[in-house]
């Protein structure tokens, strides 16, 4: 039999990530197990903007971020709150986050998530294609909202940066905007299309069905929650279930999410992992009706319709893996949300909180172990999780079957903090 017939690869974590793996790996010829403590799409997944953000890969260290933190933390109903009582195990982060600031890093960083998003569609349509999924994906863009001259200027940074790497894009006027949303209020005086960040039908829905086509190509799903690993010489034999259960591999891919670095820990490999607790608001009788997302950049938060309603997120809390959620914060979504879209009713809506996995640097982990053969990690997507699924995918399955990537990966590696 040949390698490919006989390997056994493991891939932990049945999120978007996981499941475009394990089906990217199955595909490809190899014996995949996928395993979840839960049901696959129940952790971020089930409940992202459901946006393909190709044009929001700018690192979150930049310092136009820090000169706004002071007075986003002093603001209770700001985008980014850190609970005081987490704040002494988030210093080391922060740390890595500040030094992930300077300009020569940033622009390094703004090319790693720029090389990334530059390949969503290449990796994403065939992926999409051949598993028979292509009408998960919406035709229409994305707007950013802009009251005023000033909000645009203070949005240019980002456009410019844009610019620079080639991401399309197109400044509107109001009455255009409206001709695209008649929902949005006449106080929007400008806006800009992104029409490559086309938006998911139901982003649970995918994950669901990437596992089914996955488990159709003869893979396995396997319920339990990994508490170890065995090793000889530095290779990995096994995973270790809670359970007492033990499935033998010959390499694994952690993509556990936010979860992750507790795995890495078990192996000696810490990473400097931390969770943005995002918030949504998912409204099924909204009383109005959208074709694109729109985010506003100054009330910080995005509107999607997806999953057959219209889904309100956005915010970030830093408050760690086991504190209960917040929902005041998925309140004051909505509260912004009516600015923009002044005739919307929350009827009928469900509020909910998940972990995104957020490195300092804002640039993924993709690649090898720096500690283990036969492990690899693709985590630490942040808010681009769905964005980067199948690109990741690629990445991880090229590695594992001795192709040579398209991109060069030095920038997402592990060991770089």
């Amino acid at each position: 039999m040949s390698s490919s017939d006989t390997e056994q690869i493991a891939v932990v974590g049945a999120g978007i990530i996981g499941v475009a793996v394990a089906f990217e790996l199955q595909r490809r010829g190899k014996s995949v197990t996928l395993i979840d403590r839960s049901e696959p799409g129940l952790g971020a997944s089930f409940g992202n903007m459901a946006s393909i953000a190709v044009t929001e890969f700018m690192p979150a260290s930049r310092l136009s971020v820090w000169a706004q933190m002071p007075k986003w933390l002093l603001d209770p109903e700001g985008p980014v709150r850190v609970r005081p009582s987490y704040l002494p195990r988030l210093t080391p982060w922060f740390v890595r986050f500040l030094e992930a600031s300077r300009p020569s890093r940033v622009r390094k960083l703004e090319a790693a998530g720029a090389a990334l998003c530059k390949r969503v569609y290449d990796d994403l349509l065939p992926l999409l294609e051949t598993a028979g999924l292509s009408h998960m994906l919406t035709d229409e863009g994305c707007l950013s909202l802009y009251t005023d001259e000033t909000e645009f200027k203070a949005d240019r940074e980002h456009i410019e940066v844009l610019e620079r790497f080639g991401f399309p894009h197109e400044v509107l006027g109001g009455n255009e905007l409206r001709e695209l949303e008649p929902a949005i209020t006449t106080k929007i005086g400008r806006a800009v299309l992104f029409p490559q960040n086309r938006s998911v039908r139901d982003p649970y829905n995918l994950v669901l069905l990437l596992a089914e086509r996955f488990i159709g190509l003869g893979g396995r799903m396997e319920t339990g929650e990994v508490v170890g690993f065995d090793r000889s010489d530095h290779a990995l034999e096994a995973i270790r279930l809670k359970d007492g259960r033990r499935v033998v591999v010959s390499s694994a891919v952690l993509c556990a999410g936010a979860y992750t670095g507790r795995l890495s820990r078990l192996l000696g490999e810490h990473i400097p992992l931390e969770t943005e607790r995002g918030y949504h608001t998912h409204i099924m009788a909204p009383g109005i009706s959208m074709r694109h997302s729109i985010i506003w950049p100054a009330r910080a938060f995005m509107v999607t319709p997806t999953a057959g309603g219209i889904r309100v997120g956005g915010t970030v809390e830093m408050a760690g893996l086991d504190a209960p959620p917040d929902y005041r914060r998925a309140k004051v979504l909505v509260k912004r949300a009516s600015e923009a879209l002044p005739d919307l009713q929350p009827n009928a809506a469900t509020e909910w909180m998940g972990h995104r996995p957020a490195l300092p640097d804002t640039v993924p982990i993709i690649g090898p172990s720096a500690r283990t053969r036969g492990l690899y990690y693709a985590t630490g997507h942040g808010h681009l999780g769905l964005t980067y699924a199948a690109t990741t995918a690629r990445l991880i399955a090229d590695l594992t079957t001795g192709k040579t990537p398209p991109i060069d990966l030095r920038p997402y590696r592990v060991d770089r903090f």
